[in-house]
């Protein structure tokens, strides 16, 4: 098997250097630029495994990068990771609601985005079988083998996190996962995360569900659950 490819999109020298040694040393093809519009066009070329991608680009920034990337067919399913300062909840928000699968704010520990690489590489490498990839109830049809999403017959747009995280939900209708218990099932027990990110996650993914965003219940105290009856 070759080596998996890593796409980081980042004009700071110092963290370019830093991301590089540390990844490559982790056995990952790295693949550096500096430039917004310059990486987006290798992206397209390569099609690489994950993506690392800071906001604030010269060229064109992160956020823009981000909905090109998930309105293209070949590109939409790449897990991308924000890099950037802005920390935020909003800032988070736009992020995901851009398409975003993880966001780490600078500066950070490698340990911890080492970990959020393989966890997303995990997930997007799990194995793709059988008609138990379709997942169908009031209204919303979920289907893993095409990695589609429709909702009262309309096709929605999520991110490999937010189709996950509907996916787990659908699962176990009724069910009130603990914030970290839900991360824990999409991501991985080996992640480290906050637990306030699952609601960000929440947040965007109620966006897009328009009509529907009432099925997924807050469990105060608690966390969250898709209502068993609609």
């Amino acid at each position: 098997m070759g080596k998996q490819n890593v796409l980081i999109i980042e004009d700071e020298p110092e963290l370019q250097e830093i991301l590089t040694y540390n990844l490559e040393a982790q056995g990952y093809a790295v693949h550096v630029y500096d430039h917004g519009t310059r990486g987006l066009e290798a992206i397209q070329k390569m099609v690489p495994d994950i993506i690392l991608l800071d906001i604030m680009l010269p060229g064109m920034d992160g956020l823009e990068i981000c909905r090109h990337l998930r309105s293209n067919k070949s590109t939409k399913r790449i897990p991308i990771v924000m890099l950037t300062a802005k920390s935020e909840e909003v800032d988070q928000l736009v992020g995901f609601q851009m398409g975003a699968d993880d966001y780490v704010t600078k500066p950070f520990k490698m340990r911890v985005l080492i970990e959020r690489i393989k966890s997303l590489l995990r997930r997007a490498n799990q194995p793709q079988d059988d008609d138990t990839q379709v997942l169908s109830s009031n209204g919303i049809m979920l289907d893993r083998l095409q990695f589609r999403v429709t909702i009262d017959g309309k096709s929605v747009t999520l991110t490999p996190t937010e189709f996950d995280l509907l996916w787990q939900l659908m699962e176990h209708p009724g069910r009130a996962y603990k914030r970290y218990d839900l991360m824990d099932a999409i991501m991985g027990d080996d992640t480290v995360v906050l637990e306030r990110t699952i609601d960000v996650h929440i947040r965007a993914l109620r966006k897009k569900m328009g009509d529907k965003a009432d099925l997924i219940e807050t469990v105060r105290g608690i966390g969250y659950r898709l209502k068993s009856n609609y």
